[in-house]
């Protein structure tokens, strides 16, 4: 089949990588435009980008699929849109472009966490069992029947990076059997059914942890907002970024948002029992220990807010 493929993070480059390595013909890449990155702001393609350029496809770079895009993907008469994790929606008439439509990589178990963040939804929300499905793009927000999908244990440490690392390889898998049943004519798409949940982007208030909550609930929104946009409090006014903390054992309690050192731990309190602060990053600084920031802070205890 002639394929178009949409996707810009790293989370898309595994599945790029599976289908280049099919017998199916990819007429074209598309992509977000360049971004500023790093304190220079330098324009930085697209790990989709650089990836497909790399390999000698033709790169769409664009933020909307507008008239313009659309007219260019029907003059390739692809046979089939594939998107994972593009940044963008697809609207008709481009839905219709491709003779088999679009299919969609979603790393969740729709109808749970439809948007744009469901990996980082479902740690924040300490759900048991998160995983990826390969749905029909339809014009309802990732509402279209489900080709294929898998679950697996979620794991009671992981962070949304390390989840979505996993999820995009096995996902991977999961879209390449897909596509050979599509092209088969033996593909079978059922409806979704249950409970819909919405995973919305993440923005910087999601990453503000409130220490006045139970330790579970906070250690599950670090992990769920680790590595973007990155858990944060502020210590005496100053930003301090939580990069790394761990659950407690047998620690006693503490006010919450207190900070102390005992014995070699840097504790944290909350509504519960403490955390354990093991990595951060304070204003202007490069990532550290606790423990080396700790001392210099120079105090018995801080107070995060």
């Amino acid at each position: 089949m002639k394929l178009v493929f949409a996707g810009t993070p790293e989370v898309a480059l595994p599945s790029l990588t599976a289908l280049a390595g099919t017998d199916h013909e990819i007429v074209s890449v598309i992509t977000r435009a360049d971004a500023p990155l790093g304190r220079k702001r330098t324009l930085t393609p697209s790990p989709v980008a650089h990836a497909a350029a790399e390999r000698g496809y033709p790169v769409l770079k664009t933020n909307r699929l507008d008239g313009e895009a659309t007219e260019i993907i029907r003059a390739l008469q692809p046979d089939l849109g594939v998107i994972v994790a593009y940044g963008g929606i697809v609207r008709e008439p481009l839905l219709s472009v491709p003779r088999l439509g679009w299919i969609n990589l979603h790393f969740s178990l729709l109808p749970r966490w439809r948007g744009a963040s469901p990996v980082q939804r479902a740690v924040i929300a300490g759900d048991e069992f998160t995983g990826a499905a390969v749905f029909q793009l339809v014009p309802e927000l990732d509402a279209g029947a489900v080709f294929g999908s898998f679950s697996q244990a979620l794991g009671a440490h992981s962070t949304s990076g390390i989840l979505l690392s996993e999820l995009s390889h096995s996902g991977a898998e999961l879209l390449l059997r897909v596509v050979a049943e599509l092209d088969a004519g033996t593909a079978l798409a059922v409806p979704q059914t249950g409970d819909v949940t919405l995973a919305p982007k993440l923005t910087r208030d999601d990453a503000r942890i409130d220490f006045d909550q139970p330790a579970a609930s906070i250690y599950s929104r670090i992990r769920g907002v680790t590595p973007e946009p990155g858990a944060f409090t502020t210590v005496n006014d100053a930003v301090l970024k939580l990069l790394e903390v761990a659950p407690s054992v047998d620690e006693p309690t503490l006010p919450a948002g207190m900070i102390l050192q005992r014995e070699k731990s840097v504790l944290v309190g909350t509504q519960t029992e403490p955390l354990v602060l093991l990595r951060v990053q304070p204003a202007g600084k490069t990532a550290m220990t606790a423990n080396d920031w700790w001392r210099g802070v120079a105090a018995e205890s801080v107070t995060a807010s």
